[in-house]
């Protein structure tokens, strides 16, 4: 009763596998602020992998403002039984959401570093 067995490992490993392996891989999400160009108004983007949607899934487009994406994502999960929130979409959803940004009239806000990073992160040359 006071130690773990291979399987009590092996589920670990399942459940936390993609947070593991996101945070490898692509880093840890990444704040970039963007401005309108029309308005003037300033707001958040991010950049990475997406701890947030791993463990809210559909609720964080609906959070920023996307609610047709956030629908589409709940018939997603509920198809896939949960694979599409948890094997799929953290590792896409913030450079998907940048880019419907970028290409919405938003333009990179934040500094150089910053911007830079997210040049070359989302695949932009300038």
């Amino acid at each position: 009763m006071g130690s773990f067995s291979i399987w009590h490992w092996l589920v670990i490993l399942i459940i936390f596998g993609p947070l593991i392996i996101g945070l490898a891989v692509m880093g840890p999400q990444k704040q970039i602020l963007v401005k309108h160009q029309q308005s003037g108004l300033v707001k958040s983007g991010y950049i990475g992998y997406s701890a947030t949607y791993l463990f809210f899934g559909w609720f964080v487009p609906i959070i920023r403002g996307e609610i047709g994406i956030g629908a589409l994502h709940l018939i997603f999960t509920i198809l896939t039984f949960g694979a599409f929130q948890w094997l799929v979409m953290p590792f896409l959803y913030n450079k998907q959401y940048m880019t419907r940004l970028l290409t919405n009239n938003w333009q990179l806000n934040d500094s150089e570093d910053n911007n830079k990073f997210a040049r070359i992160s989302l695949g932009i040359s300038i």
